[in-house]
């Protein structure tokens, strides 16, 4: 960070004071990020909630208007959204987790409030961010529920494709368990390396050709359905061997970690950082249009897959021009089944609406021209292997020389805080941190989700402190190197199961936590602090509707579990909330609503 005697502010939210009142989740999670980006106020406020349990959290001084954010568990107090558990339920959050097992399952984390958290910093900080550039104060309202759809959207965008998936929608997949009883999670991006693994393992050769295809596409499915003569295939072996099978492909292996092993090795580093550079220059004031408190900036993106794809969305949404960066030929990604007039769902899920130019990094003509467009950027906003960026001359100090006033984000796997880790892929660092014993209860096997947590989780952070940043810059007049990580989203995510192993508690959830109940067809999920006394009702020949009528007459609240996602766009807890795109992919509504 820039000392004080460089600049008088050193975090976007120096000055201003903090005010939150109302449940604390997810706004003690906004509170605590609000503090450490410099805001300054009393703890939360437990006091008088307005109807439907929202939250208030306000800021104040500084020279600005006061920016204020309601956050709740539903847009509609009446849809039966209420805590974690329903707004898991209803957004099909459970169903894409339990895909692996066959059936929906809850997420022992508290996925949702998380996703609701940031997402509420960043409509705060957005607003903020119009005010310094000339717009009019805005209040942002944001609920769990449109949190959670965004956290499925590349699901539910497939859902509703032209054609089906291109592979089984399946029980199935890792985490493997060598002989010594060791789970880890193995990961590779290459069918060669796939191939020697397992053929260093003595597993037959049929079935190292069938799994690869499942595997390869499970970031995209949230289950793989390979043969199961995979797992008895590292059964029979040490976890030795294993590690040298792994050494000798070219695949990498991790085992599981424990939450106590993560919590007595956590440094207690924000998710994100933010770097002042230089003397910069403030860029012209315009004044947000309509579109959004980021109409005018332009984020140049060279991502891949889901975190920076993700954060950049994100600033779309919220008004700024993003434009692509994409190789010869364009992103191949594009053409991943299934598609929507010809383009992938998943791909539009996290890339409509934006320009495209192709750009031959390996190239010195191009990279020159990208160093130009970087010069007229706002933002230049990548998540390339570490160290790539600094041998193609496009790190952060080669950027700042052409644009003293750029916001240069890396969204990484490990931001450089743990030596030794493994590949920063999202199944990989849920193995390494913990979040596969947190994301289960006690008596289920620890696994990480083959829902893309970290990935969705990561680009969220990455738009949140973006959005620091550009903050930062307006206030201060410099450029802003920040950093964000699928590290940062996992401690983030696992931080309540860490706080418990600090304080001597348990730090898994009990058995059955979040297990939804089975209804002659269908699913239903209790809020958490009804879940123990539903479960004393047998609902398996009742209908869901008369299941929750039940509860419901016993003073119980539940609502159901959405299993399909394509049902979500008729289901009236949402109101007519998912439309479709110009290719007719399913798009789910803005997480923000600014007025």
């Amino acid at each position: 960070m820039a000392s004080p005697a460089t600049t008088q502010t050193v975090r976007p939210l120096d000055g201003l004071r903090l005010d939150t009142s109302g449940p604390p989740e997810p706004a003690g999670l906004v509170a605590q990020h609000l503090r450490l980006l410099g805001a300054a106020g009393k703890d939360l406020d437990p006091g008088p909630s307005e109807q439907g349990g929202a939250a208030r959290i306000t800021l104040s001084g500084g020279d600005f208007s006061d920016a204020e954010a309601r956050v709740a568990w539903a847009d509609d107090a009446a849809s039966g959204i209420t805590d974690e558990a329903t707004a898991q339920a209803a957004t099909g959050i459970m169903a894409v987790h339990g895909r692996r097992d066959g059936e929906p399952r809850g997420l022992a984390a508290d996925y949702a409030a998380t996703a609701t958290a940031v997402l509420t910093v960043q409509g705060l900080l957005a607003g903020l961010l119009g005010q310094a550039r000339g717009g009019p104060a805005a209040r942002v309202a944001t609920s769990a529920d449109r949190a959670g759809l965004l956290t499925v959207s590349q699901y539910l965008a497939a859902s509703g494709a032209d054609e089906g998936e291109a592979v089984e929608l399946a029980s199935g997949g890792p985490p493997f368990t060598a002989g010594d009883g060791t789970l880890f999670e193995l990961e590779t991006l290459d069918p060669g390396a796939w191939a020697a693994f397992w053929r260093a393992l003595d597993a037959p050769a049929d079935a190292i050709r069938a799994g690869w295809r499942p595997f390869q596409f499970r970031y995209a499915t949230a289950c793989a359905p390979f043969p199961q003569t995979l797992h008895v295939t590292t059964l029979a072996h040490t976890w030795s061997r294993i590690l040298r099978a792994a050494s000798e492909s070219g695949a990498q292996v991790c085992p599981l970690h424990p939450l106590a092993a993560r919590a007595a090795e956590h440094d207690g580093a924000a998710p994100w950082s933010l770097t002042p550079w230089g003397t910069g220059h403030r860029r012209p004031v315009v004044a947000p249009a309509a579109t959004g408190p980021l109409s005018g900036l332009t984020v140049l993106e060279a991502g891949r897959r889901i975190q920076a794809p993700l954060a950049a969305h994100l600033l779309g949404l919220l008004g700024a021009e993003v434009i692509r960066i994409e190789p010869p030929g364009g992103d191949p990604l594009r053409g991943m089944p299934p598609a929507c007039s010809g383009v992938s769902a998943r791909w539009l899920a996290l890339n409509r609406g934006k320009k495209a130019v192709e750009v031959d990094i390996k190239a010195e003509s191009d990279r020159r021209r990208l160093r130009e467009m970087a010069a007229h950027a706002d933002v230049f906003l990548h998540n390339w292997a570490p160290g790539k960026a600094a041998q193609l001359g496009l790190d952060a100090d080669d950027l700042a020389a052409v644009n003293p006033a750029l916001v240069y984000a890396y969204t990484s796997g490990w931001a450089g805080r743990l030596p030794g880790a493994p590949m920063g892929t999202d199944f990989m660092v849920q193995a390494r941190t913990g979040v596969g014993a947190a994301v289960r209860p006690a008596d289920e096997t620890p696994a990480p989700s083959l829902m893309t947590l970290l990935d969705v989780l990561g680009g969220l952070l990455g738009a949140e402190a973006v959005l620091a940043g550009l903050l930062l810059r307006e206030r201060t007049g410099q450029g802003v190197r920040v950093d964000s990580s699928l590290l940062g989203a996992a401690d983030l995510l696992t931080a309540p199961a860490l706080h418990r192993v600090a304080t001597g508690g348990n730090a898994r959830r009990p058995a059955g936590f979040r297990r939804p109940l089975r209804t002659a067809d269908g699913w239903i999920a209790p809020t958490d602090p009804c879940a123990v006394a539903a479960r004393a009702y047998d609902l398996r020949q009742m209908s869901t509707g008369e299941a929750l009528t039940l509860l419901r007459e016993h003073g119980l609240n539940a609502t159901a579990v959405t299993t399909d996602l394509a049902d979500l766009q008729h289901d009236p807890r949402f109101a007519g909330s998912i439309s479709r795109d110009a290719h007719g992919a399913f798009a789910v509504p803005d997480p923000w609503s600014f007025t």
